[in-house]
């Protein structure tokens, strides 16, 4: 903890809580710091018990996924309120765990929504690499009926749901373009340069063409 202490940098810090975070640990330093340390699941297990977010960070990189119960995780995500810390959790240690599965299902009918866009996020994973046994036009549905006025965190997972929908499944490309076309979900989000827009269609349409041109 005192080593992450000498880590934080007021600039990180104002950058991060722009993005609802409430760290000031510049990332790349932190996984330098994980990297040392290796695998060590009770050490994660400690520092994640501290509450700290660059703690919680740290937790997540040197843990060792399979290593938690169902529960265990359920209570983790309902712990983890910051961007970064949730999708972390999400990406880093629940999609590699035997739990995740299910895990999906639960959240996805989960009345908390930020519980809910796990939910989602772990089923954008499906949908792009294992997508048998997923409803995906009645994903679609879903999506067409509650994106627009979803809140921030779980308009994004489901928009990329969407987005990924449109990109992996040609047959349903069209109506996903529609859907996004007519919901205008993240239309104007501003994109840095050289980066592709969160928009739906365009966020399709770029991909597919790169898969076009890649031969894929």
């Amino acid at each position: 903890m005192a080593e992450l202490a000498a880590l934080e940098d007021p600039r990180a810090r104002a950058v991060n809580e722009r993005h609802g975070d409430d760290h000031g640990v510049n990332l790349g330093r932190l996984r330098a710091v994980a990297k040392r340390l290796r695998t060590q699941p009770e050490l994660a297990r400690e520092l994640w018990a501290t509450g700290d977010s660059a703690a919680r960070l740290l937790a997540l990189l040197i843990c060792r996924p399979k290593a938690f119960g169902a529960d265990e995780l359920d209570a983790m995500l309902r712990e983890a309120r910051t961007p970064k810390v949730h999708d972390w959790l999400v990406n880093y240690v629940v999609k590699k765990s035997p739990h995740a599965e299910p895990l999906r299902v639960a959240w996805l009918a989960d009345p908390d929504l930020v519980v809910a866009s796990a939910g989602w996020a772990l089923t954008t994973e499906r949908v792009a690499r294992r997508p048998a046994g997923l409803d995906l036009p009645g994903l679609l549905d879903v999506i067409e009926a509650e994106l627009r006025d979803a809140p921030d965190r779980l308009q994004w997972a489901m928009n990329h749901c969407l987005a990924q929908i449109g990109i992996e499944h040609a047959g349903l490309r069209t109506r996903a373009i529609a859907v996004g076309e007519r919901l205008a979900v993240l239309k104007d989000y501003p994109t840095a340069p050289g980066c592709t827009s969160p928009y739906a269609p365009v966020w399709i349409n770029e991909m597919v063409r790169r898969q076009h041109d890649s031969g894929v």
